[in-house]
């Protein structure tokens, strides 16, 4: 099997005054070639949403999406009429293939979550 050691501090880094991103991978503004992928994993995120920030309803093209609350919670609304928050301690797993919007939110208005996405 394959191994690649980065550490910590040779992350990509974003921060948008309500999103703190670090990025294992390539990704929206940060690019680097040698950090593209791993096989098949496009991201490892590790985010800081600010309280009442998130991401707005957006697509995604036949991904599985993997995301972990470190602390405090998500919200998940889709498109097709779901609605759902995530706690520290849970996981959520969703498939998220063509046609389908989602967004992603802070459920808690004045503190911040820390979550991973893969």
């Amino acid at each position: 099997m394959k191994q690649i050691f980065y550490s910590a501090n040779e992350r990509g880094t974003n921060d948008t005054g309500w999103l703190k991103a670090k990025f294992s991978f390539s990704f929206g503004r940060y690019y680097d070639p040698e950090k593209v992928h791993f096989g098949a994993l496009r991201v490892l995120n590790d985010d800081i949403i600010a309280g009442g920030q998130g991401f707005g309803r957006h697509p995604h093209d036949n991904m599985e999406i993997i995301t972990i609350p470190m602390s405090g919670a998500l919200e998940h609304k889709d498109s097709m009429g779901n609605t759902g928050v995530i706690s520290a301690g849970e996981v959520q797993v969703m498939s998220a293939g063509t046609g389908i919007e989602h967004s992603e939110y802070n459920h808690s208005q004045t503190e911040p979550a820390n979550t991973l996405q893969i």
